[in-house]
Formats: structure tokens, C-alpha cells, sequence
């Protein structure tokens, strides 16, 4: 479905160019798949390229077979990819209801709005004709987020982060509605995440790390040796203490 040939983004810094990327090379077919890794690694920054907010200074991007490289993020949209930001967008003076209706594309109904919200959590009653702005938390901004995701039903799903500002409560239903989309929605979920919980409910982790790929596969093949990996630094970083 998305495929990325020889993609490298870098930017300029002063005199120097800095390799935010460096020449990956990807394919995501399967039903949801985790991208993870160090901090400054490049995962924001593919997820961006990926949805069409940037583009990349070599490489090309395929959806479908078609080379999207050089199309908008609307134009995207338009292909069949979504994309949930890292921090959701308030929108002052539009409810929830009318952000549900405009994801769908199409008029519908109070109640169908309604099933939405319901697949992710939240009593409808209660959300429907709020406001979208300061008065929701992080926690319901993310599942109104993704509700309206649902609706739009695209064939890719793209999830920056979604465990960021969150509290644990949140986070914990988070991973249930996450459970939930992967076996009703019609096509493929990304998700770049630093959590063992999401990690631990895909099908494909692919490790990126200094704006390369340095590990892809299973979650059965890649999470014990991350986790290894983690176990063996924890330890240097308490005898370094």
C-alpha cells in the first residue's frame, strides 16, 4: 500500500546541510504497524513526509502504486491517508459534531455522529454539541481525534505520537480504542509511539534511529531486543549514577 524508495530529508543548518533522514527504503501493507525509536531519530519527521506536510529532498513516495511524492496534504487526504497530529488542533466555535460530519464528508445523522464517538470511549450525550476548545483534555481531544479518523475511513491511518500529554488513565483507553480500530477499520494503521503497550499490539515495528532504518520486522523478531536494549542501558546509566 505505502512505499518509500531511497527517501532523505535534510535541512540546512548555517553553512551545513544536516541529514534529518537518510535514505529509507520501506513498505506497509500490514493492518497496524509501529514506527519507534530514540528521540531526534527522524520519526516525526517521516510521519509529516509520509502525510504531506513536507517533502523529501531525494526519494519518492508511493500510495497504491501511485507517486504521491509530490502531492499536498489535501491531495493526500483526498488518496485515502489521514493523519492525527502529535498535539490535536482546537477549533474554536465548531462542536465535535460538526468536526465528525466534515472527517465524513457527507451529511449524516445526530445519532450516526453519536456511533462514533461511542466506538471510542466517550458518552455521546455528553460531547456532541461541545465546543472543540480549551475546556477538553488531552485525553478527549485524542479519541474525538480519532473518531473523526474513523469516520473518514481511509485506507491509511497515521498517528503521531498519541500517548503525548496524556495521563495514564487516558493513555490506558487509549490503547483499548486502539484494539478496537484495528479490528473494525478497513485498512492500515501507523502509529509512531515510544510505548511498550502499542508496540506489543502491532504487527510490524520498525526501528528508526539517526534518520535511519536499523530494524524492521515482527513485534516477535524486533521487541525483545529492544526491550534488551533498553533493559542493558537502564543498568549502565544506575552504575554510571
Amino acid at each position: 500500500m505505502l512505499e518509500l524508495q531511497n527517501v532523505s530529508y535534510q535541512v540546512t543548518e548555517g553553512a551545513t546541510e544536516k541529514g534529518i533522514l537518510k535514505n529509507i527504503n520501506l513498505k506497509i501493507d500490514e493492518d497496524f504497524v509501529a514506527i519507534t525509536g530514540p528521540n531526534g531519530g527522524g520519526k516525526s519527521t517521516l510521519a509529516k513526509m509520509i502525510a504531506g506536510i513536507i517533502k523529501p529532498t531525494e526519494g519518492r513516495i508511493f500510495f497504491n502504486g501511485e507517486d504521491i511524492t509530490d502531492l499536498s496534504i489535501t491531495e493526500r487526504a483526498q488518496k485515502g491517508i489521514s493523519f492525527a497530529f502529535q498535539q490535536p488542533v482546537r477549533f474554536k466555535g465548531l462542536t465535535v459534531k460538526d468536526l465528525i460530519t466534515l472527517a465524513k464528508g457527507t451529511k449524516i445523522s445526530v445519532a450516526e455522529a453519536c456511533s462514533y464517538l461511542s466506538e471510542v470511549g466517550l458518552c455521546a450525550k455528553d460531547y456532541i454539541d461541545r465546543e472543540v476548545n480549551a475546556s477538553l483534555s488531552g485525553g478527549e481531544l485524542k479519541r474525538i481525534e480519532i473518531a473523526m479518523i474513523m469516520a473518514r475511513g481511509t485506507q491509511l491511518s497515521l498517528f503521531d505520537e498519541p500517548e503525548a500529554g496524556i495521563d495514564l488513565w487516558s493513555f490506558n483507553n487509549l490503547i483499548k480504542v486502539f484494539e478496537g480500530m484495528r479490528e473494525k477499520i478497513n485498512g492500515s494503521i501507523l502509529i509512531i509511539s515510544h510505548q511498550e503497550r502499542i508496540l506489543n499490539i502491532a504487527d510490524k515495528i520498525i526501528v528508526l534511529a539517526g534518520g535511519e532504518v536499523t530494524a524492521q520486522g515482527t513485534k516477535d523478531e524486533v521487541l525483545p531486543k529492544l526491550l534488551a536494549s533498553s533493559e542493558a542501558c537502564s543498568t549502565l546509566m544506575n552504575k554510571l549514577a
